[in-house]
């Protein structure tokens, strides 16, 4: 957008942006912040939703990943519940929450 104004004999006066010295001096922060957006915020905002899906989605079965670094397979899940059973080694089931996985690595079994 490029402010313009008229001046009293009715021609018109357009005036620069870029050779505003405050725009330009803050013009490098604006792309900086502009470029970290980008490359930093929308990629991880988007592996965050992945993961809150791949959560709320597991099903018997499912390897997964906790973020103590505990592997484990998804025996029972319920919905609106935010506990999941875990067997962890045979024969040993923990109740783990669900935003503590990290990961889902892969469906061991068929469900």
């Amino acid at each position: 957008m490029v402010p313009a104004r008229f001046t009293q004999d009715g021609t018109l006066i357009v005036h620069n942006l870029f050779a505003n010295p405050q725009f330009v001096q803050f013009a490098p922060m604006i792309l900086i912040f502009v470029v970290m957006y980008f490359l930093l915020i929308r990629p991880q905002q988007a592996r965050q939703r992945k993961l809150k899906e791949e959560q709320s989605s597991l099903r018997r079965g499912d390897r997964i990943v906790t973020a103590g670094g505990i592997l484990g397979v998804v025996q029972a899940t319920r919905d609106g519940s935010e506990e999941v059973d875990v067997e962890i080694a045979q024969g040993v089931r923990v109740k783990i929450v669900r935003s503590t996985i990290t990961t889902v690595l892969e469906r061991s079994e068929k469900a």
